[in-house]
């Protein structure tokens, strides 16, 4: 029946296969199967409860427990499942039986929140632009900061092809002794190293960088390394 039809990429990330852009890349390399026959058509739906879907003639079923944990992911590990280089990963950090992917990420030498799940749905939910999700950094500056800079994080500043939209920016500490600045900076984008390169955008170097806040889901109770299961109402929070 149609009410029981469901986009075949929302079904594989519903099954924890990948984040739903992702579902979509693997259909498009013809890697998914339906009741036998390859299709790389994204418009496909599907009845999960008569279609047999394969990825890699692998049977995929929706029957696993969705989990959603929040890690204070520490310096020196890297936000993927998987490593070419053999580094350490998050993955590392949280060990259950349950196939996790991080949502969004953290580059190797920022520490923080940082949420992992098997639900590739809420993936595709969290990370898309419409919705608009906080992220809070606090960071540490090479240098003590100029108002003029502060002013020109807060209204937005060019980073190779595009500019930032305003962020909150507050000075936390400057420390003319050790020549440093500590600011407290909440952006609505995630774009690559995006916090970074802010900074450098206005003449001052990062030498440390903590996202403390994913929405108003904070780690200031989970030390370094270890993590946490997310509570119902915060999962609604980041959803809505």
């Amino acid at each position: 029946m149609e009410e029981n039809q469901i986009r075949l990429q929302k079904y594989l990330a519903n099954c924890g296969v990948a984040s739903r852009r992702k579902c979509e890349q693997i259909i498009l390399e013809g890697k998914v199967s339906v009741n036998g026959k390859v299709t790389k058509e994204l418009g496909t739906k599907i009845n999960p409860d008569v279609d047999k879907v394969t990825y890699c003639g692998k049977l995929i079923t929706n029957t696993q427990n969705l989990v959603y944990i929040l890690l204070n992911k520490p310096i020196g590990y890297v936000t993927t499942a998987k490593d070419q280089f053999n580094r350490d990963i998050v993955l590392d950090l949280v060990k259950v039986k349950e196939r996790l992917v991080p949502v969004g990420r953290l580059d190797m030498y920022t520490s923080g929140a940082l949420i992992l799940t098997n639900d590739g749905d809420f993936v595709y939910k969290v990370t898309h632009p419409k919705h608009e999700i906080t992220k809070t950094y606090t960071v540490t500056l090479n240098g003590i900061i100029s108002n003029e800079a502060v002013d020109n994080l807060r209204k937005g500043v060019k980073i190779e092809d595009y500019t930032t939209r305003p962020a909150k920016v507050k000075i936390l500490k400057t420390d003319k002794e050790k020549n440093i600045s500590r600011l407290e900076i909440t952006i609505h984008e995630g774009k690559n190293r995006q916090v970074r390169k802010m900074c450098e955008a206005v003449g001052y170097k990062v030498i440390a960088l903590h996202r403390s806040k994913i929405g108003d889901i904070d780690v200031k109770d989970l030390e370094l390394g270890k993590w946490r299961y997310l509570k119902e109402e915060e999962i609604k929070r980041l959803l809505h």
